[in-house]
């Protein structure tokens, strides 16, 4: 990589910062600001869904017109303006109606993040996959982080108007940047694949397997450390300060993981290892957080989630693309990330149902027992491709023998 090639790197982390704290600033109070304008909880839930559905519906088809196109610097700049003019519209008209129109703005915005990550990934060589994902995640982190602290320390004194017009400011910057990214992907690319040859790459079986697996891992997160986990603090006795700070240590410990996964640190284990005992852990927190009542042990328990969305998403991220052809890697992101974002929208409603009919408790069991079966699903995987190329090797060698 060039000095020039360098410069673009960093400058779309400096976009991708921006982005995602104009996307998240506002979400730690969004639920409690729409009850508070005596908004209905059945219509808070569907204006907070509406950020997953929006999403749902235009990741894949994003996806295929940014490999049709290889413009991706025109999702980053449409992206960029599409998360600051979502807060506007919340400022503008700060009822039910501004925000639901927001938040299918915000998941508007949400689809283009596609581009970001593949023009990003695409200024490192295949075996720097990894870290490039780590590190593009982290800023990803990074923004949401900043987003928090600023909502966690400001919300009492400024209110939601000021916390949007933060967002909104943010979407600008970023918007603005993005404007002195390159207009094409830095590497070779071909625009001569046809829709049909695009579609077919989500046939792919490790793009669909490593797709169910973050389904599970985002969803667990959206449910827990955005959703429930908040509520059980809330319930003990928390604050709307402890609430903040418990997702400001969630959000560190995700940008923590996500440098040491960029870095020699994941050389510590196999691939295997980390994808299962992340699982694992993940599972053990779902069973544990329900059952304390301590809220210093609920703030500790959410490391455990940073480690998921730093390392685990990270190494899901990278292997769902790892034998994805350069022209039509947008595509398969964009089939990736719908099929996350159909966890992020399912697992909460779905969590939900069981909290309303059953008992908080119940509902953690359930999202213990999806990060168990992705462990497991894993675990299968894994021995499966250990065995596969230990018969290619054997043939080998007796080939070479012969």
């Amino acid at each position: 990589m060039n000095n020039a090639q360098k410069k673009q790197a960093s400058l779309i982390l400096w976009v991708v910062v921006c982005f995602w704290f104009a996307q998240y600033v506002y979400i730690p109070y969004q639920t409690t600001y729409l009850i508070m304008v005596n908004i209905s909880s059945d219509l808070v839930g569907m204006i907070i869904g509406a950020y997953g559905i929006s999403q749902l519906m235009l990741r894949l088809p994003v996806g295929i017109l940014a490999d049709l196109s290889s413009n991706h610097k025109l999702f980053i700049i449409l992206g960029s303006l599409f998360a600051g003019g979502a807060s506007l519209s919340r400022i503008l008209l700060p009822d039910d109606i501004g925000f639901f129109l927001g938040n299918i703005l915000s998941g508007t915005a949400s689809a283009t993040w596609i581009s970001f990550m593949i023009l990003y990934m695409s200024f490192f060589n295949q075996k720097d996959q990894i870290r490039a994902t780590s590190r593009i995640i982290m800023a990803n982190n990074a923004g949401m982080l900043l987003g928090f602290v600023t909502s966690t320390l400001l919300y009492d004194k400024v209110g939601m108007m000021m916390i949007c017009a933060f967002s909104l400011a943010a979407g600008l910057i970023g918007f603005v940047l993005a404007f002195f990214l390159q207009s094409t992907k830095p590497s070779h690319h071909t625009n001569n694949v046809s829709f049909r040859e695009l579609i077919k790459v989500t046939a792919n079986k490790s793009l669909v397997l490593f797709s169910f697996l973050a389904l599970v891992q985002q969803g667990v997160q959206m449910s827990t450390t955005m959703s429930f986990t908040n509520q059980i603090v809330q319930e003990l006795g928390g604050s709307n300060l402890v609430i903040g700070m418990s997702s400001i240590i969630y959000m560190l410990s995700a940008v923590v993981f996500a440098r040491l996964a960029s870095t020699k640190f994941l050389a510590m284990m196999s691939m295997k290892l980390w994808i299962c005992f992340s699982f694992l852990f993940l599972g053990i927190y779902c069973v544990l957080v329900p059952q304390t009542n301590s809220i210093l042990l609920v703030c500790l328990l959410q490391l455990i989630p940073g480690l998921g969305t730093g390392i685990l998403f990270s190494l899901l991220t990278s292997s769902a693309m790892q034998s994805i052809p350069d022209q039509k890697r947008s595509t398969a992101m964009g089939f990736f990330q719908a099929v996350y974002a159909l966890g992020m929208t399912i697992f909460p409603i779905i969590s939900g149902s069981i909290y309303e009919h059953l008992s908080m408790k119940h509902a953690f069991i359930f999202l213990a027992g999806t990060c168990f079966l992705a462990c497991s699903i894993s675990f299968i995987h894994f021995r499966r491709q250990e065995k596969r190329e230990k018969e290619v090797n054997q043939k080998r060698e007796v080939y070479q023998q012969i």
